[in-house]
């Protein structure tokens, strides 16, 4: 250890970044984490993840209260407004309890917050603020970023991204929102529920690309009952700004007429890019991929020993949960104990209303490897939806025709994002689809629609 300042060097405190630090020091690991950021937690708790769920939340309740439909529960709530500045500090106050709380944690577990950029400068060496740190692991985690959109220039204004986008100072009369992925939707949601008019322009045929068809197909319907405008199959060509308004130029995906539309605010949500950049990789002797991506082994190990990887710039969903997963794995195989994260077990959720979460393949994904049984249930015949008036939605279950092994789960409902989680446990334990619906569910919950879909795969349902 003389020769070195660490045994573990996390780069970035992300998601990935700061649990790996935690680990590594659980495990008695001298570890120290390089951030530039004034605060930890990364994007997703700065700007990502945790501020747009209290907005989501915010949002939600407010919408309930002035749209009367809170009446026929017998809630009357008259002469409802909108205090915009309040619902934004309850989201910083959210953001400033959760990031102070991963400083102390870092104290706690006697990680060293190295606060600048890292940059190395060797193999083994970084440069954080001027000071040279040398150590015999290095875990890089930065992240990602979000793409911008070729000749849109973002001013953080009139034209945002997913991050300026959390804190507008007021609500928009016409938002328009490039890009009908998960952090576009989301926002829209946002944005839509206090009162502005959404246009959705996404370049593909359907919203959410990558999910299952049949859950694009009801999500598109259930945003298209919110009042969302989908412009499916469509392209922006380009957005001007004049006069503190926007011109969005959009023709046919295939090719086609221009047209154009105005707004009062453009959403650029097109996707995101590994933080691979300025890191002095070359310097390290690593290289990325045609994706700006670091390849790693399954141990999360890059081509030069004692480099590792992990979470956005890696291959792999960019979610904050895989990233955590990862950095557990990571500091453990750096300990000398064996991680593991299984990718076919990476649980995904649109935080919309209602949720949609997947895990596991899609019907279409598991088709392409064999034949497989499909068990469906719609919400509007759960007791507890139908109870309290929360019928959008359904629970999907994909399964192996011979084996009846669960390769799939995908659900729409306001608690889809929680209900994902019983679907990935029993799928890492290789349930099949008879393990789940001879598991007693609780009733009245709207986890029973799992036990029924899972009926529904071998065709005997009771409740349709």
């Amino acid at each position: 250890m003389a020769d070195y300042d660490f045994d573990v060097l996390v780069i970035g405190a992300g998601p990935g970044g700061y649990v790996a630090a935690i680990r590594a020091a659980q495990l008695g690991l001298k570890t120290a984490c390089a951030e530039s950021r004034a605060t930890l937690g990364g994007t997703c708790l700065n700007v990502g993840c945790i501020p747009s769920k209290a907005l989501l939340h915010a949002s939600e309740l407010f919408a309930e209260a002035n749209s009367g439909a809170l009446a026929k529960y017998g809630v009357k709530a008259e002469k409802v407004s909108l205090d915009l500045d309040a619902m934004h500090k309850q989201r910083t106050d959210a953001v400033t309890g959760l990031t102070g709380g991963i400083e102390f944690l870092f104290k706690k577990n006697k990680v060293e917050w190295l606060k600048g950029l890292a940059t190395f400068t060797g193999k083994d060496t970084v440069e954080v603020a001027g000071r040279t740190v040398r150590a015999k692991n290095i875990v890089i985690a930065t992240g990602s970023s979000v793409m911008s959109l070729p000749g849109v220039e973002i001013d953080h204004e009139v034209v945002v991204d997913s991050t300026s986008a959390l804190e507008l100072p007021k609500v928009p009369e016409h938002l328009v929102v490039i890009g009908g992925g998960v952090i576009g939707l989301e926002l829209g949601s946002v944005w839509k529920r206090l009162g502005a008019k959404v246009t959705v322009v996404e370049y593909v045929d359907q919203i959410l690309p990558g999910m299952d068809a049949e859950v694009r197909k009801e999500a598109a319907k259930i945003f298209k009952k919110q009042g969302f405008e989908l412009r499916t199959s469509t392209k922006v060509t380009g957005v001007t700004v004049n006069g503190g308004k926007a011109t969005v130029t959009m023709e046919p995906a295939a090719g086609g007429a221009a047209e154009t539309i105005e707004a009062d605010v453009v959403l650029v949500s097109i996707g995101r890019r590994p933080n691979t950049d300025g890191l002095g990789l070359d310097k390290a002797g690593l290289t990325v991929n045609n994706r700006g991506q670091i390849e790693t082994d399954h141990d999360f190990a890059t081509g030069v020993p004692g480099i590792w990887a992990i979470g956005d710039v890696i291959p792999g969903p960019m979610l904050a949960h895989k990233a955590e997963d990862e950095g557990i794995a990571v500091a453990e195989n750096i300990a000398g104990l064996t991680g593991i994260v299984n990718h076919d077990v990476i649980p995904s959720v649109v935080y919309t209303h209602p949720e949609i979460a997947g895990v596991g393949l899609t019907e279409e994904q598991a088709k392409e490897k064999g034949e497989v049984k499909v068990g469906k249930f719609p919400m509007m015949a759960n007791s507890r939806a139908k109870a309290i008036n929360d019928t959008d939605g359904f629970v999907k279950i994909v399964a192996d025709a011979k084996t009846d092994r669960v390769l799939g789960v995908h659900i729409v409902s306001s608690l889809a994002g929680t209900m994902i989680a019983q679907a990935a446990q029993a799928m890492e334990f290789g349930a099949t689809s008879e393990d789940i619906a001879y598991t007693c569910h609780a009733h009245p919950t709207h986890s029973e629609a799992l036990k029924e879909a899972a009926m529904a795969v071998t065709g005997k349902p009771i409740h349709i």
